[in-house]
């Protein structure tokens, strides 16, 4: 009988440890979830979302993005969305933004156990000009770039900049100037933005004028190699920077997928006879970045490659487009 109490005793330990470690296995913990990379940012509004791969043990009730303008947004006390439920990938929409505004965006997810939330990724909305021009913004790795190329005719402290129309006149040039492809602003403007000279972005040759918005640059060649190494690297950067499709490109736009949504564009460039060639098979920026007294660093595209390439090979009198960085 005291053996068979023995044994009985044994079995309900036993059963009873079974049971705890059931219930504490079973114990739901919060979702597991990722915040999506920003994209399509506009003045007001902007993209992201969010992927769910753990619902922790209990069904995912709520899931979304919140949002401020600083760190650490939550569910509970930031604006937020509110998009389905479950796991998996989702897409968010902000909207009511602010221009010119950066935010703090973390994707989040809510089930019994609590909410839990995704890594935190910073961005800006589109930013204006002196002139009034409003650009998208883009964020890529650590950068916030302008999706779009400048367009302005003044600096930011409203000083104008020279239209040179003139093709001798503007080869001669030792000093700032801007154009328009084929001095035809209502054709080229609004989608290809300005050709510079270099000297309108060398703070040294124009009087330390700053050529893009406030709180804002021209991009340098290093920031230009980030840019290209985070992406996995020139030789096929540039596929994932321009813009899709053969609307603006050359067939066949070798490679493009604008993923990053940078929308690089072929603007051509106005050249050593103060000519303007090669729109829609060629796109060059000038950075900052000088390469000797005659030549400055600039990074191209081409409709037929994927690569993005960088020279100093063309003189500082070409005229080229211009993208602007964030000051971060």
């Amino acid at each position: 009988m005291k053996n068979i109490f023995r044994i009985s005793g044994v079995v309900i330990l036993v059963l009873l440890i079974i049971l705890i470690h059931s219930c504490k296995k079973d114990k739901p913990t919060p979702p597991i979830i990722t915040t999506t990379a920003i994209s399509v940012i506009t003045q007001t509004t902007a993209t992201s979302g969010g992927n769910i791969t753990s619902d922790g043990g209990a069904t995912v009730t709520a899931r979304g993005v919140c949002w401020s303008t600083t760190t650490g947004p939550t569910a509970a006390l930031s604006t937020k969305t509110t998009d389905n439920t479950g796991t998996g990938t989702f897409t968010s929409s902000m909207t009511a933004l602010t221009a010119g505004t950066v935010y703090y965006v973390r994707a989040y997810a809510t089930n019994v156990a609590g909410t839990a939330y995704g890594n935190e990724i910073s961005f800006i909305t589109s930013v204006t000009d002196i002139d009034g021009n409003t650009y998208n913004t883009v964020t890529i790795g650590t950068q916030v770039w302008m999706a779009e190329n400048l367009k302005t005719t003044k600096y930011n402290d409203g000083t104008a900049i020279p239209n040179i129309t003139d093709n001798a006149a503007w080869v001669a040039l030792t000093t700032p100037a801007y154009c328009w492809y084929n001095n035809n602003a209502a054709t080229y403007k609004a989608t290809y933005g300005a050709m510079y000279n270099w000297y309108t972005v060398d703070v040294a040759s124009n009087g330390g004028k700053n050529v893009c918005p406030t709180s804002w640059h021209v991009s340098t060649d290093a920031e230009w190699t980030t840019l290209t190494t985070y992406l996995g690297g020139g030789s096929v950067a540039g596929g994932k920077l321009k813009e899709t499709g053969t609307t603006h490109w050359t067939t066949p736009n070798t490679g493009a997928t604008n993923e990053t949504g940078f929308t690089a564009l072929p603007g051509g460039y106005r050249n050593n006879y103060g000519t303007c060639s090669y729109i829609g098979i060629n796109g060059h920026w000038w950075s900052s970045s000088e390469g000797s007294t005659t030549y400055a660093w600039y990074s191209y595209m081409y409709y037929n490659y994927t690569n993005v390439y960088r020279d100093f090979y063309y003189g500082k009198y070409y005229g080229f487009s211009v993208r602007c960085v964030r000051d971060f």
